[in-house]
């Protein structure tokens, strides 16, 4: 009896997200880091407590893909990229990866309706939410970043990310 319930398109798009989810977290830790170096430690702060949620995120993949009896497929995580230049920078940067992924979370959405796959269908359900939510956040963000894109205001950006 044939175990995985997953088709081979639907079982390779999860795996890629759950890839996608580790390479996010990558990037949100060199963000980190690069925010802690450079004395914004409320923005560290933020984005280090994101690293664990896309990895959190990540496991959720990798166990659902286990549970529906297909094979985890774990790659390289590709280096996340040259580091911010400004925190205004940072955000935009970290704004672009989440609209980038939403997409490909609609799409894996998409591949269930297709397919009358219900199960991925609800599974996939919490990721939108989760997802609208986190572009939302970042669009707050970086509004109030363009706010105070004045170089004195950095503690006043900081302040703003820590009350979050």
């Amino acid at each position: 009896m044939e175990a995985n319930k997953l088709s081979q398109t639907l079982e390779k798009a999860l795996n890629d997200q759950m890839n996608n989810e580790a390479h996010n977290a990558q990037m949100y830790l060199a963000y980190a880091a690069w925010a802690s170096e450079n004395g914004y430690t409320g923005i560290a702060n933020f984005l280090f407590r994101h690293v664990n949620e896309r990895r959190n995120y990540m496991m959720k993949f990798l166990e659902y893909i286990l549970k529906r009896g297909a094979k985890v497929v774990v790659k390289a995580i590709p280096a996340p990229g040259p580091d911010p230049i400004s925190i205004n920078d940072c955000f935009e940067k970290i704004f672009t990866s989440e609209v980038e992924n939403i997409s490909k979370i609609y799409a894996i959405v998409n591949m269930g309706t297709a397919e009358k796959d219900w199960t991925t269908f609800s599974f996939m359900q919490w990721f939108i939410k989760e997802q609208t939510e986190e572009e939302t956040l970042e669009m707050d963000l970086l509004n109030k970043i363009k706010a105070a894109e004045d170089p004195d205001a950095k503690d006043d950006i900081a302040y703003l990310l820590e009350t979050l």
